[in-house]
């Protein structure tokens, strides 16, 4: 079962992830959110991140204060 964030507006959105080449060939890893599942949807929210909500009511990963 994929990991869905409700926002405050009692919107839905699904946490997904991909891994993506950067210039130099180093892969790098970017989570997002979507409104429906796709194939790359995760089941939890990966370790060291935690979800917040911007001022517009969308949900987006930031790592999490180390305490």
């Amino acid at each position: 079962m994929p990991f869905s964030f409700t926002n405050p507006k009692g919107q839905s959105y699904i946490l997904h992830s991909k891994t993506t080449t950067l210039k130099n060939g180093n892969n790098q890893t970017i989570y997002y959110f979507a409104k429906e599942a796709k194939e790359n949807a995760l089941d939890a929210v990966p370790d060291g991140y935690e979800v917040a909500v911007t001022k517009n009511g969308l949900p987006v990963l930031k790592r999490a204060n180390k305490e």
